[in-house]
């Protein structure tokens, strides 16, 4: 499926003195689509600037500079994990830390058993031979190794031993997507029961949403001992590699590249994307904001890192 390529444009205002730097270019995970957008559409008017947002699954955007040498001014990921295991130090110096989410399987009023749906029966509704799952692609994207972890979680949690096979084999071939933004037609037009999903995406579509439990839904900080126990691998920063992800809270993060085009631009931007104004747009699509952001430099993972105590979690239950 090709990537979904989305280009913002806005005039200088009238009187105004400044001259328009060449295009902005942001490449970000398909959960960051929509808000990134708000927040492209706002700062493109205040600049006097042109924008263009590239989508992909945040493995997917990675490769990009890894394997095509396609830089971008700014590239924002749905796991801050993936700075350090493919674009630190080479092509990004630091990248900051500023938002979370958790895992959710999102579904419609349409979905089969959708009645019934709710934290203690989920995992029976998604093993069920009628019921069509789809996921995200692992090696492309961070909600399709996450969705992994989670079954992996489920299974130790509950002491039942195949339920991760059990659900991998219901989620078949066929509905596996690039990135999880994929999925949401296929749900929306009833060719899917379930989806999995984050939980910011589902607000803002306005699906049906289950919450899992924290314990492996992957969102609570204090949980993140919890959550190691889970590890997926995938394709590396190039061809013939490989490379590990632990289970860890969700954690997205933004970076200017060494080499970005516009460095200067994409700085403005990157302030803007964390001063408060920024922030509160990226709230209201429904986006878990880090009141405050955290620069990592060099390598240190940030799963270590993001421990802070997050308010507002809910408890296990259905939306």
């Amino acid at each position: 499926m090709p990537v979904l390529l989305l280009v913002v444009l806005a005039l200088v205002g009238c009187g105004g003195s400044r001259t328009p730097e060449r295009t902005l270019t942001v490449f970000n995970a398909g959960s960051l689509a929509r808000p990134m957008r708000a927040v492209l559409d706002t700062f493109a008017r205040r600049e006097g600037v042109a924008v263009a947002q590239e989508i992909a699954g945040s493995l997917e955007s990675a490769r990009k500079l890894t394997e095509l040498g396609k830089i971008p001014d700014v590239i924002a990921l749905a796991d801050a994990d993936v700075f350090p295991q493919y674009l630190v130090p080479t092509h990004v110096a630091s990248y900051t830390l500023f938002a979370r989410n958790r895992m959710v399987v999102a579904y419609t009023e349409r979905s089969r058993y959708a009645q019934e749906m709710q934290t203690s029966t989920w995992s029976d509704i998604l093993t069920r031979p009628d019921v069509e799952v789809g996921r995200s692609d692992p090696e492309l994207d961070p909600n399709g190794y996450r969705t992994l972890m989670v079954w992996q979680l489920v299974e130790r949690s509950r002491g039942v031993p195949g339920l991760a096979a059990r659900l991998e084999a219901r989620a078949v071939a066929r509905n596996v997507r690039p990135k999880e933004a994929d999925l949401v037609g296929l749900l929306e037009a009833g060719e899917l029961d379930y989806i999995w999903s984050y939980e910011s995406m589902a607000k803002a579509i306005g699906f049906r949403y289950v919450l899992l439990g924290d314990s492996v839904d992957l969102s609570v900080p204090e949980l993140a001992d919890v959550y190691r126990a889970a590890s997926v691998s995938v394709r590396g920063a190039v061809s013939g590699s490989r490379v590990t992800f632990t289970g860890a809270p969700i954690v997205y993060a933004f970076a200017v590249p060494r080499e970005a085009p516009q460095p200067a631009l994409a700085q403005r931007f990157a302030d803007f994307l964390v001063s408060t104004e920024g922030k509160a747009i990226l709230r209201r699509e429904g986006l878990e904001v880090m009141d405050l952001p955290e620069v990592v430099t060099g390598t240190q993972r940030s799963g270590m890192l993001a421990a802070a105590p997050r308010a507002g979690l809910r408890s296990s239950g259905s939306r």
